[in-house]
């Protein structure tokens, strides 16, 4: 059974005793309610450190007032076990208080990038995330730190972040794990009514549609965003957030795509009370290739 630590100072601790020892670390931030997305993340840290840590945190930070952190799913227990078996040494779980004592003033933001997409949706949203995963590389010191593209612009924004302050920690992207018929694996999808399931994995084929015209050298990119919005429109119930084709590095919109260059086709829809987002990048055809 991994060992579960509570607090900074045992977490720090245990991390420099692995380190001393020779030994790599990679941690894996995670809000809970494991799944095989999340374990996957875990099983991609073993090959890249000889300790893993995974960390359990339901950050209030970056949810805003009238979402759903108080019912966001918390099974503790089953998350030890799936942790464990797909290959966690460690599980930091510090109580809230721990990571944000009183008084606590202080935060991370990343410019720029986190104004758009979720960032436009969700303003206070990256400055949460970027706090906490700021913190807890503190708490973790790792060499390695694993995020799955599933968030990409989360991805996009810890990645800047971590250059910007020379956080020694390499960033390790997962793909997405998605359900049999294409859908993305989330901790929110158990919200879904079984109609609303039903629909929901109308996201990825538009995604999928949309990364086809690419390939078939369409080059304008509102048709693309166009014909995503169109297949979501006829074929579900969801209200649509925003749906994008965005340079993957920068996350600045494209009108025209550039031969060669790497874009992300993005997503946000609501089902519901439930906002589902998705992604998939994709590397425009040069000429003749």
């Amino acid at each position: 059974m991994s060992t579960i630590i509570r607090e900074v100072h045992a977490m720090q601790e245990a991390s420099r005793a692995e380190r001393q020892a020779g030994r790599r670390i990679a941690v894996v931030p995670t809000m809970g309610a494991l799944h095989e997305g999340h374990l996957s993340l875990v099983r991609l840290a073993r090959t890249h450190a000889e300790r893993v840590i995974t960390t359990i945190f339901v950050n209030p930070t970056q949810f805003a007032p009238g979402e759903d952190l108080e019912r966001y799913p918390r099974p503790f227990e089953r998350d030890v076990e799936r942790a464990t078996t797909a290959g966690t040494d460690f599980i930091f779980a510090p109580p809230v208080e721990e990571l944000y004592p009183a008084g606590f003033a202080t935060s991370v933001a990343v410019e720029g990038l986190t104004r758009v997409l979720e960032g436009a949706a969700r303003p206070t949203h990256f400055r949460g995330v970027t706090t906490i995963v700021a913190k807890l590389f503190l708490c973790t010191l790792p060499d390695v730190a694993v995020f799955g593209q599933k968030d990409g612009q989360q991805v996009a924004v810890i990645r800047r972040m971590a250059a910007d302050l020379n956080f020694p920690v390499r960033i390790v992207v997962g793909p997405t794990v998605r359900e049999a018929d294409g859908l993305a694996m989330s901790s929110r999808n158990v919200y879904l009514s079984a109609r609303e399931r039903s629909e929901a994995p109308v996201l990825y084929r538009a995604l999928r549609q949309a990364e086809e015209a690419i390939l078939n050298r369409e080059k304008n990119a509102v048709a693309i965003v166009e014909l995503m919005k169109r297949l979501i429109g006829e074929n579900s119930s969801g209200l649509i957030d925003y749906c994008s084709l965005a340079d993957a590095g920068t996350l600045v919109e494209q009108e025209q795509l550039k031969p060669g260059s790497m874009v992300m086709l993005s997503l946000a829809v609501r089902f519901g009370s439930t906002r589902l987002i998705d992604n998939i990048v994709v590397e425009v055809p040069k000429p003749n290739s």
